[in-house]
Order: structure tokens, then sequence, then C-alpha cells
């Protein structure tokens, strides 16, 4: 992938988008307008369109954002996070390195992890299309 200009992606991501996407900030919840979609199709990173998730692996976690109990290979890079003075793993798209939420290991699904991930993160691609 070419290098990232931050100037560019400024122009081209709202506001929120960009804070979530770049500087890890997080989206209300239940605000967003994938938690409750559950279409067919695959969810993208919304900076360098990398496929992260297909909609066979999301669920609804009741937590207010999207849920997917798994990602695609190689699609996601996790890292400590110590922030909020909590303990936690954040993922980042492995090709961008941009921000999308957090991991836990209270999936209810056979994988038992759940993918938080922010809305604004996120574009989907219906397997219709």
């Amino acid at each position: 992938m070419k290098k990232i200009k931050e100037r560019e992606l400024k122009e081209k991501l709202d506001d929120q988008s960009y804070k979530v996407l770049r500087e890890g900030h997080t989206e209300p919840p239940f605000s967003g307008k994938y938690n409750t979609h559950f279409k067919e199709g695959n969810y993208h990173c919304k900076v360098c369109d990398t496929p992260l998730f297909t909609s066979d692996s999301k669920f609804d976690s009741g937590c207010g954002w999207p849920s997917f109990d798994e990602s695609e290979e190689g699609a996601i890079e996790y890292k400590m996070d110590r922030s909020l003075g909590m303990q936690r793993i954040e993922i980042l798209c492995a090709n961008c390195k941009s921000h999308l939420g957090h991991i836990f290991d209270d999936g209810p699904t056979k994988t038992g992890k759940r993918y938080c991930v922010n809305s604004v993160c996120l574009n989907f691609n219906s397997k219709s299309s």
C-alpha cells in the first residue's frame, strides 16, 4: 500500500471517522449504521478498502457496536491498549494501521471472540452488488 498522507485523509473522511480511525477515538454506542445491520456481504476498512470481516461472522452482541467473531485472515493487527485505566487489545487494519476498535474474549459463538468495531471505520459491500 502506498504511504497514507494524513492531510489527504482529513479531506476524504468526515471528522468523526478521522478521529476514530486515525486518532483512536470511539463513536457513541448504538449510534453506528452497522450496529444492527445484517445484510449479506463484506465489511472493508474505510481508509484502504481492505476486506476485514464477512457478514457470516457478524452477530448481535447488544454492546452498541458492530460485533464479529472472526476476521479475514491477516486483516487485523493486535496491539495492547492500556488507556482509560483498562487493559484491552486494540484492533487495527493490518494494511493501513487504522484503529478499528477492540477484541474481547466474551463472544457467545464457537470462537469465543468479540471484535467490537466502530461503524465509522467500515464500508459495506453487499454480496448482491
